[in-house]
């Protein structure tokens, strides 16, 4: 299975994201409001400068305190982004996320983001992929 056909199966691809002036007060807000995991730094929505997650706010939170909240989303965020492109396998995507311990990934044409998938995104990718795989040799050993 490809980062494309991921990518369309999500129920919402809108990728949310902060300029990079916002404050981590704004971050949690926008991840709380909308449930999700992570938000793309991009000062215009298509270049990304980094990603924070739920997980960086609270590392920063646990060593500073509620202090912290008033810090600019790009002190915090991971600036080292790991990328991929529509047409890599979600076995590559798995096998990156894993390595890099990180749980969001940016989909990228070139220097523009298309999209974000999750950890969860590709696991559900690959059980629908399993789940084919299954019923197709169950069919043939059984003859249907």
């Amino acid at each position: 299975m490809l980062v494309q056909q991921i990518l369309s199966s999500k129920t919402v691809a809108e990728v949310f994201t902060l300029a990079p002036g916002a404050t981590l007060s704004e971050a949690a807000a926008l991840l709380s409001d909308k449930r999700i995991g992570a938000i793309i730094v991009s000062r215009d929505g298509k270049h990304p400068a980094g990603i924070l997650s739920e997980r960086d706010i609270v590392r920063e939170l646990g060593q500073r305190g509620v202090i912290c909240m008033t810090d600019s989303v790009d002190q915090v965020m991971t600036s080292k982004l790991v990328g991929c492109a529509k047409s890599d396998t979600a076995d590559s995507v798995m096998q990156k996320m894993t390595d890099g311990r990180f749980r969001h990934m940016p989909v990228m044409d070139g220097d523009v983001m298309i999209g974000l998938i999750s950890i969860g995104d590709v696991v559900k990718a690959r059980l629908s992929e399993l789940a084919m795989e299954k019923d197709a040799l169950e069919g043939m050993i059984k003859g249907f």
